[in-house]
């Protein structure tokens, strides 16, 4: 089947379907191009929650899925690669967290969003890469559980005052990027700035000139008057930058920022899901209800 016909069959699906197709920033790039909205993983879920589709189809991985359902529960949430999953949500586990807590007693758990339903139900608070120094510094306690990303820990930590204990989570495809590819880089393009993903090792994030989200890049780059940037995030996110700054150039800080579950998800796979209606990612009530809790505390923090 041709491509433009697929594109197609799956915008006609979509309309008859009352459905909405989201896509996150680290997708191919053909399926960032055919969505409805790209973005980052919770502020899509957020804003499929605002909208009036009945159907949610999530290009993303299953924690994402899993988001939407939560925030969305009356719509039908679908996820185009089931396998689609995320090996640093997959580091904790909801028994094992429960175990760190007894052993910690009274300390509140701050739980990054890229983390199963699961996780999030026992914890206190969530919090996204962009929002976690805020959520953090929220607390009144002086110590904090962080999970699962030690490197976002890290980086939160020195930029508070609170005892962290950290769980020893990471994201291999952000552990793939080493100080040495960046110095290269810098080397070789002087006059470059290195933005990089607070996911990344502590090492790589002391020789960034910008550290943010994804969204908070393309906000950085769109507004800063350099041409030319080393980018420390996975490969997706060129798509978007280059098509926003097209006079701009982005270097990617190594070749091995590639992350293989969020490039299974293809346009084929996205047609089949919306001619199946599956799969299906439903969060059951007695997880939903304690994890929404979590993410709603996040969402009731003041913005600036």
């Amino acid at each position: 089947m041709h491509a433009n016909d697929i594109r197609q069959d799956i915008r006609k699906l979509l309309k008859e379907r009352n459905a909405v197709l989201l896509a996150h920033n680290y997708m191919r790039d053909e399926v960032q191009e055919i969505a409805d909205i790209t973005g980052d993983s919770l502020a899509l879920s957020q804003e499929a929650a605002r909208t009036g589709a009945d159907v949610i189809v999530f290009c993303g991985v299953h924690f994402m899925a899993e988001s939407a359902s939560i925030l969305s529960p009356d719509k039908t949430v679908l996820l185009p690669r089931m396998d689609a999953g995320c090996p640093m949500a997959d580091m904790v586990t909801a028994d094992a967290l429960l175990e760190m807590k007894s052993r910690h007693p009274g300390v509140p758990v701050v739980t990054y969003v890229n983390s199963s339903a699961a996780v999030k139900a026992v914890s206190d608070i969530c919090c996204t890469s962009a929002n976690a120094v805020k959520v953090v510094n929220s607390l009144p306690d002086p110590e904090v559980i962080f999970v699962p990303d030690r490197n976002l820990g890290q980086f939160v930590a020195k930029q508070s005052d609170k005892t962290f204990h950290f769980w020893d989570g990471f994201c291999p495809t952000h552990e793939r990027l080493k100080p040495a590819d960046v110095q290269r880089l810098k080397e070789a393009h002087p006059d470059a700035l290195f933005i990089c993903h607070p996911e990344c090792n502590p090492l790589v994030v002391a020789l960034a000139d910008h550290v943010c989200s994804t969204s908070g890049m393309y906000e950085y780059c769109r507004k800063s008057p350099a041409r030319r940037f080393i980018i420390g995030t996975e490969a997706g996110i060129l798509y978007r930058l280059r098509l926003e700054n097209p006079d701009k150039e982005f270097i990617l800080a190594s070749p091995a920022l590639i992350c293989p579950n969020m490039k299974l998800t293809s346009l084929e796979d996205v047609l089949a899901s919306l001619q199946t209606m599956s799969p299906v990612v439903k969060v059951p009530e007695e997880i939903r209800v304690p994890a929404k809790r979590a993410l709603d505390r996040m969402i009731a923090i003041p913005r600036d």
